[in-house]
């Protein structure tokens, strides 16, 4: 395997274990990094996923919900999208069918 794939895949493996490791609470404070919250002060239909995500990820489902019901779909297409990265990455596709969306 490539240095660079090597490379890839350990960050592809570390980044949710990262994730976990974090309290579910730690994106809830802070300013916000979307353009329409902070210039428009309007929240678009984007706004609390991660911190629905993160709360999902700690297994904390009202917050989630509270936080943006999206949360429920994106995680589980986000951990969709980890696995088909990770097969390809070691060469065994777990989901083939996935490869004809690019």
């Amino acid at each position: 395997m490539k240095a660079i794939q090597k490379a890839v895949l350990t960050l592809l493996l570390a980044v949710p274990f990262l994730l976990l490791l974090l309290p579910g609470n730690y994106f809830d404070t802070g300013q916000s990094l979307c353009p329409s919250k902070v210039f428009l002060n309007t929240e678009c239909p984007g706004c609390g996923l991660t911190r629905g995500v993160m709360h999902l990820m700690h297994f904390d489902f009202a917050q989630a919900w509270h936080f943006n019901k999206l949360s429920y779909p994106i995680l589980v297409l986000g951990v969709l999208v980890w696995l088909h990265l990770l097969g390809r990455l070691i060469n065994k596709p777990i989901f083939p069918w996935l490869k004809r969306f690019y």
